[in-house]
Formats: structure tokens, sequence, C-alpha cells
């Protein structure tokens, strides 16, 4: 039934940012949604050249996007948002799932601001979805039943991996991932820097890096493998990985990724607070 349903979908973005377009992507390559069942907003064409070009159909008025549309993402940055909706409070009816993707803006603050009995989403992907290879986890409002979770889910599974989650995860998936995308480019910066050191050249050797990081992702998903057990696996007796891991153990790798990861998710709640 859900797959019956997508094919009858009309879905709707408010905001038309790198984020939209990147799940707005992931639905139309996996043939989930026809570009011209989507409709964009944004204030200015800055963005909605690149969905026109997609086939998406755009507009500059929110309003619009909710008459057309059953299925709602509220893609604008989270201090615009509580305009946003008031703009859009009218016009929002039972027939609707509106999916928030701000940072920050909880699932209490969005059912106030909407009319009661909204069935709402609070969504969190990373860039990453612009490649369909996204890590998002999304959190159902009072008013979303199972229905809606699922249609989330089976759409949104062609972005990536997309998991359903308490809301208060939302803001250590925002350290984890949304901001832990960051720490791997420097990590494989770094990783390719110590290979020019060592004499390669620099293209070849972020080549390397990536294909590294993507393989060693990719065994970690399909095995289903403690990290440390693959990590075992790869240190021969007195070989070159066990003398390389020695060092990144000195240097504190461990304890500096997971300090990261507390902060990021300690800024996230901070934000959400404010």
């Amino acid at each position: 039934r859900a797959a019956m349903e997508a094919a009858e979908l009309r879905v709707g973005f408010v905001g038309a940012g790198r984020m939209a377009a990147g799940l707005a992507q992931g639905l139309l390559r996996a043939g989930k949604v026809p570009a011209s069942s989507i409709l964009a907003s944004a204030p200015s064409d800055k963005n909605l050249d690149a969905w026109r070009e997609s086939g998406c159909r755009t507009t500059h008025c929110n309003l619009e996007v909710l008459q057309e549309s059953t299925l709602v993402f509220l893609a604008t940055k989270p201090h615009v948002l509580p305009g946003v909706l008031q703009e859009i409070r009218p016009a929002v009816g039972p027939h609707h799932i509106v999916v928030s993707m701000a940072a920050g803006v909880s699932l209490q603050t969005l059912q106030r601001l909407l009319p009661a009995g909204t069935r709402v989403l609070r969504l969190m992907p990373n860039l990453p979805c612009v490649v369909q290879a996204g890590a998002i986890v999304f959190a159902r409002g009072s008013s979303a039943g199972d229905g809606e979770a699922t249609l989330l889910k089976n759409l949104l599974t062609s972005c990536g991996l997309c998991e359903e989650v308490p809301e208060s995860y939302i803001n250590i998936h925002t350290g984890l991932s949304g901001s832990g995308v960051a720490y791997v480019y420097l990590f494989a910066e770094a990783l390719a820097e110590g290979a020019v050191k060592m004499g390669m050249p620099g293209s070849l050797a972020s080549r390397i890096a990536a294909q590294t990081l993507l393989g060693a992702a990719k065994m970690l998903l399909e095995t289903g493998e403690h990290p440390a057990k693959l990590r075992g696996d790869v240190c021969t007796p007195g070989g070159t990985t066990i003398h390389a891991l020695h060092q990144l153990e000195k240097g504190a790798l461990r304890a500096t990724v997971m300090s990261a990861v507390e902060a990021a998710t300690s800024r996230a709640r901070d934000m959400a607070k404010d």
C-alpha cells in the first residue's frame, strides 16, 4: 500500500537548499516520485534553477506548496522556521504529512506552531544524502502513526541509511553523523598527507584514501562485525599495521574523536535551547 501511495504522492519542499535538493535527487534517482510531482519553494531563483533542470516545479509562494502537496518537507534555516510555520498554518490540513528538517526545532515546538492534530515528523539528514549515501534519522510527533513512519522510511531509503529513533537521539546523530562527515574529511586529508610525505602524488593519495574509507565502511555495514574485530583482522604480529596503530594510540585518536562527538552533540543541544 505504501508503494501505491508513493506513486500518487505529491511532495513539496519549503526551502530549496543543498539538503532539500539532495533528498529530492534521491527520490528521483530511485524512481520513487516523478519530477512532475515535486514542488519546491524559495524566496529567490538562486537555488530553484537546479530544481527546474531536474524537471521539478518551483514557486516563490510557500502556501502554494501546501496547496499542491500532501507530503511537505520544511527545509528552511531554523531561525526562519517559526515565521514560515505562522505563514503556512492556515493551509495545513489533516491530509498533510509535515516533515521538518530544521536543526534544533523540537517536535513540541512544531506541534505548538501547527494546527492541533497535524501529522508531523522531525528528520535529520546529513550531507552525503546528496550522493545517496546519507545517514538519516527521524522521530514522529504524537499524531504521526506507523503509516507515516513507514512511508517516510520507504521513500528515504533511496537516500541512504534511514532509521526511526526517539527524538532525544537527534542531537546525538547531529554530533555523530551531521558534523561527523567533517571529521572523516579531516582524517582522509591526514591519511593522504602522510602518503604525500612518503613520496606519493597528492591527487592519487587522496583517491586511495577515499576508497580506503569507503571500503572500510562498506565492510562494517555488510559484515555487521564490531569495528575492533575487523581492526584486529588487519593486524599481523610484528607487522606494519600494529606499528601504525601504536602511533594513533599515542596520539589519543579514540579519545579525541569521542570528545569531538560529545562537543558537537552538546552544541546541538545548546542550540535547541536558544
